[in-house]
């Protein structure tokens, strides 16, 4: 494979790039990746309501789409993730899970198979196919472009997609993609049953320049039927209650540990494990439930170290439910001499981005059995839950557990925790949504 047919990703970090318009009431915008995104429009309380009342719009994973294609496209893909890709069907998604030797998650995303030889990604992190695609030897090659991606979740996702393209929609299947057109603007577009909330959602895609336009018009469409705007604030509470892992929100990238890696910032360290500790803030394949997704019929990069991880496991996912008394003592310390407890900020007590925040986890007389990632707050379920890793003999619900909350050096506060159901939200999931229950939206 020539190296010119490589097209290595500019992350985008030194320009900016905005892919859905600037609005005046949005409260708060942030900077992130080179990228101007929504991090707070409408209040984040009632936005964490919506997924579950109504519909919220999030337009904070729009970016660099790569398709990969030519003849080796699909051993390229084999060759790095856990999954079997072989078996995939065109128009249909696949979330691939890519790891190094050690077994450590380098990088999860949702791709999708638009021919026999063409599959495309609009999310995580590029490197461990590009530099694989980079080193030759495949037939293949790499196309960029910067695409909108618009994320619709909650019972009216439907209906105000369906409003926005005048199309119905209902017979869409879970992880299917199709093309659609939406009246009044010029461009392709697509549609795909997919979301990380863990019930009905959608996500429309399309070329970058669009994306303002197509935004406003989702705006219009949504708002009579209660669409809200979700900013990267509340963006890890659905994950959290959804049951979706996710770098950068619970946890890091294994690239970070590898020196041939070309980011140009080092992972943000926070929580009560010390600093040094990387492999805290990394995560294998059985730690954040994903076993089931590898498949040992093809040789991929890590495969011993997950297959050993498989036979052996050592830790699992689990939720942990925060005790309510110690997180008001958390808040009470601001008011008494001396260093408080570390604050908590609302909903995600570290914000965003918060995969390198890893807190200790404890039994009740000290001993060290997981990781918490940062803490979650919802208002729609009125508690506050952590997406962990422990260890598997102690990941039973009922469970008690202690978590020592704060950053290392600082004051430490040992929050009580019980184990609860993962995940945490019990809705109906996407792939089991009944859509003949919503109503029809080509015609409102």
């Amino acid at each position: 494979m020539a190296e010119e047919n490589v097209e290595m990703v500019d992350y985008g970090w030194q320009h900016e790039s905005n892919f859905e318009p600037q609005q005046v009431d949005v409260q708060k915008y942030t900077h992130q990746f080179g990228r101007v995104l929504t991090w707070e429009a409408d209040p984040w309380y009632d936005v964490c309501r919506s997924w579950y009342e109504t519909c919220y719009i999030h337009a904070g994973i729009s970016g660099f789409e790569n398709t990969i294609s030519g003849p080796d496209a699909q051993k390229l893909l084999s060759d790095v993730s856990i999954n079997d890709v072989m078996k995939w069907g065109i128009n249909r998604n696949k979330h691939l899970v890519m790891c190094d030797e050690n077994g450590l998650i380098l990088n999860h995303a949702l791709f999708m198979r638009d021919g026999e030889q063409a599959f495309r990604t609009t999310a995580g992190n590029d490197w461990p196919f590009m530099r694989l695609l980079a080193q030759g030897g495949y037939d293949a090659k790499s196309t960029v472009r910067e695409v909108f991606v618009f994320q619709f979740s909650g019972p009216k996702s439907l209906t105000i997609l369906e409003k926005l393209t005048r199309t119905d929609l209902h017979d869409v299947k879970f992880l299917e993609v199709r093309p659609v057109s939406i009246p009044g603007i010029e461009g392709e577009f697509e549609i795909d049953r997919i979301g990380m909330s863990g019930t009905l959602a959608y996500e429309i895609r399309g070329a970058k320049e669009f994306g303002p336009a197509v935004y406003m018009a989702a705006l219009e469409a949504g708002r009579p039927l209660g669409l809200k705007r979700l900013g990267w604030r509340s963006y890890p509470v659905n994950h959290t209650y959804g049951g979706y892992p996710q770098m950068t929100c619970t946890f890091e990238t294994a690239c970070y540990a590898d020196p041939t890696f070309p980011a140009p910032w080092p992972i943000v360290a926070t929580g009560s494990v010390e600093p040094e500790n990387v492999r805290a803030r990394l995560r294998s394949v059985g730690e954040v439930g994903w076993m089931w997704m590898a498949k040992f019929n093809h040789d991929f990069i890590g495969r011993a170290a997950v297959e050993a991880e498989a036979a052996n496991p050592a830790r699992t996912i689990v939720s942990l439910k925060w005790n309510p008394e110690d997180l008001a003592e958390i808040y009470a310390s601001l008011w008494q001499e001396g260093e408080p407890y570390k604050y908590m900020e609302f909903p995600a007590a570290q914000q965003e981005p918060a995969g390198g925040h890893q807190d200790y986890i404890t039994t009740l007389d000290g001993k060290k059995v997981g990781y918490s990632a940062t803490p979650i707050y919802s208002s729609w379920w009125h508690t506050t839950i952590s997406e962990s890793t422990v260890d598997v003999e102690y990941a039973k619900e009922g469970t008690q557990l202690l978590v020592q909350w704060g950053d290392y050096g600082h004051r430490i506060k040992n929050v009580r925790a019980e184990i609860v159901r993962y995940p945490y939200s019990n809705v109906t999931e996407n792939k089991d949504y009944d859509v003949s229950t919503v109503e029809h939206g080509e015609n409102l």
